[in-house]
């Protein structure tokens, strides 16, 4: 079991990766098209294919293999050691910081349609300002998980 537990855990902090990636690179992307690429030029069309292949091709795939291994993680520890773990305040912290990283990726895709209704709905500051969200809220659940703080 230590095998394909170490392997779920190693896969489930790729996927995260690829996530944060995502998440860190889109907004950037918003903050460059809105000062650069006015809305229907041929500039603008490329970044709105830009932004669309990041939510396709790692955006989306990554989210889904961070809920579907973490999932799988939770229940494999469930069986070792019960439930009782999703109550202690590590994990707690752990998955507020997944609601909020959720979340982050729901505005931020919902944000693609502004771009390709021709809107700028935020400024170029705001997306740099945004932009190092996911990562200080990795480090919260990073240092929540590592050193499992509350556990008994």
């Amino acid at each position: 079991m230590t095998g394909a537990y170490n392997l779920l855990i190693g896969l489930h902090i790729l996927a995260v990766i690829a996530w944060m990636a995502g998440l860190m690179m889109l907004p950037r992307l918003y903050a460059y098209h809105t000062e650069t690429a006015p809305p229907g030029s041929e500039f603008d069309a490329h970044f709105t294919r830009w932004e669309g292949k990041v939510l396709k091709i790692i955006l989306g795939p990554a989210m889904g293999l961070v809920w579907l291994l973490g999932l799988s993680l939770i229940y494999v520890d469930s069986q070792i050691r019960g439930v009782g773990f999703l109550a202690e305040p590590w994990m707690l912290t752990k998955i507020a910081g997944i609601v909020f990283m959720t979340g982050w990726h729901g505005f931020i895709a919902g944000a693609h349609k502004g771009f390709l209704a021709g809107r700028r709905d935020r400024t170029a500051k705001f997306w740099r300002m945004t932009n190092e969200l996911p990562f200080l809220a990795a480090i919260v659940m990073v240092l929540a998980v590592t050193t499992k703080f509350g556990d008994h």
